[in-house]
């Protein structure tokens, strides 16, 4: 079967990739993808899409998508991957609400009450409006910050 996106590399590429490999320098996928391109290399070892998928557990789907990234958006995107342009969960809580959490944190606890707990706060966020629900979770991570 012919390929409809051939891998071809360049002297200076191909020694990135090596050195990325030698080095295990980025994330694991990143020295996946790196092996991935180097044996998928016409003018190297030019492995079929199954022989390099059983060689490094993956799909052949993923080695073509691979080979596509590389030809249509070039040798970084196809290396390191795409950036998200934002976050997978949108913020629940913008600076002002933050700002208002911590100081509420560093006021004095309601009576009846030695400091405030997390769920104590989540509950006295929503009785004051700031937001309609938050979880403790959000509190902790939201106070985090501040540490």
């Amino acid at each position: 079967m012919q390929k409809k996106y051939v891998v071809r590399l360049s002297a200076d590429e191909r020694h990135h990739l090596q050195t990325v490999i030698k080095r295990l320098s980025g994330s694991s996928q990143k020295v996946r993808r790196a092996q991935i391109l180097l044996k998928a290399d016409a003018e190297g070892p030019n492995w079929t899409d199954q022989q390099i998928a059983e060689a490094f557990d993956c799909r052949t789907k993923t080695v073509e998508n691979l080979r596509r990234r590389l030809v249509e958006q070039g040798f970084e995107v196809s290396l390191n991957g795409v950036k998200r342009s934002r976050p997978p969960t949108a913020k629940l809580l913008d600076g002002d609400q933050e700002a208002q959490i911590i100081a509420l944190r560093l006021g004095s606890p309601p009576a009846g009450y030695g400091t405030w707990s997390l769920r104590l706060l989540a509950r006295k966020v929503v009785e004051l409006g700031l937001v309609e629900a938050v979880s403790h979770e959000t509190v902790r991570q939201t106070l985090k910050k501040t540490v």
